[in-house]
This record gives structure tokens, C-alpha cells and sequence, in this order.
């Protein structure tokens, strides 16, 4: 039981971290620092789900069928290239993206559709591969839904 509730505490933080870097990002949108090019592959941690039938209940990876990002890849040249492939379509198409930090402890980005009622956002650390990834659907309704996902990942290659 103190696993657990250190273990949420953790995540609390790092909400709460990539809240703070949302916040300063959108101040300045897109900050490359670093040319990077890395793989990972990912294992789902846990999943917080807030919508019509949940109100932010967790549910662990032994409890989900998609469980692995086999692929993860980020890629970024200065001044403001960033690209990403295997975490979502929408993030995947660069041109999309609203957000682009990347520094030498973490990526951040995010990815707002056309509607304005989509969204997407994620930051990875780049020293622990903690990754957590948010999608936001209707955004602008009260019946907004939001799922965050929690992975821990492993570098698979890493050329700088």
C-alpha cells in the first residue's frame, strides 16, 4: 500500500512538473536547444481515465491490452525542427504541432487539431525515460474527457 501511494505521489509531481512546462512553453512555443535523434520502446505503466463512465480512475497496465510502444522516436535539429513517430497520428505529423521544447532533460510537446477540440500533449524525460502522454477529447464541452498514460521507457538507440 505504500508503494502504491508513493508511487501516485510521484506521478502527482510529475503532473504537476509538466504542468509548469506547459505553462512556459506556451509563452514561448517552440525552444530547441538540442539536435537529438532517439529510439525507445515503451511499457505502460498506468492509465488515468476521466469521462462519462470515469472520473479519473486509474487503471494499471495488467488491467489494459495495449500495453508496449514498440517504437518511440524523437527527433529535433535547432532551431525548431521537431519530429515524432509511434505515440499518436496526430502527433506524428510535425507540421501539427503547436508545442516543441527540447532541452537536455526532457522533450515536451503538444498537437491541437484543426477544430480546436483535440488535443494531445506529452513530456519524456530523458534521463529516467519517464514518459507521460495526455489526450484531450472535446475539449471546449462539459463533458471533456481526458485519458494519461504513464510509461517507462528504455533508450533502443541514440545517435546525437
Amino acid at each position: 500500500m505504500k508503494k502504491l501511494k508513493d508511487l501516485i505521489i510521484k506521478y502527482f509531481f510529475y503532473i504537476l512538473i509538466s504542468l509548469l512546462f506547459f505553462n512556459l512553453s506556451f509563452s514561448k512555443d517552440i525552444n530547441i536547444q538540442e539536435n537529438i535523434n532517439l529510439s525507445f520502446k515503451c511499457e505502460l505503466d498506468k492509465k488515468i481515465i476521466k469521462n462519462s463512465e470515469y472520473n479519473y480512475q486509474t487503471f494499471f497496465a495488467k488491467d489494459l491490452e495495449k500495453k508496449v510502444l514498440d517504437k518511440f522516436e524523437i527527433e529535433s535539429s535547432q532551431p525548431d525542427k521537431l519530429s515524432i513517430s509511434g505515440l499518436s497520428s496526430l502527433l506524428s505529423s510535425s507540421e501539427k504541432l503547436n508545442v516543441k521544447v527540447v532541452n537536455k532533460d526532457v522533450v515536451l510537446f503538444k498537437a491541437i487539431d484543426q477544430d480546436n477540440n483535440y488535443s494531445e500533449s506529452a513530456i519524456i524525460d530523458r534521463k529516467t525515460g519517464e514518459l507521460l502522454h495526455e489526450i484531450t477529447r472535446n475539449i471546449e464541452s462539459e463533458n471533456s474527457e481526458k485519458y494519461i498514460s504513464f510509461y517507462t521507457c528504455r533508450k533502443i538507440q541514440e545517435n546525437v
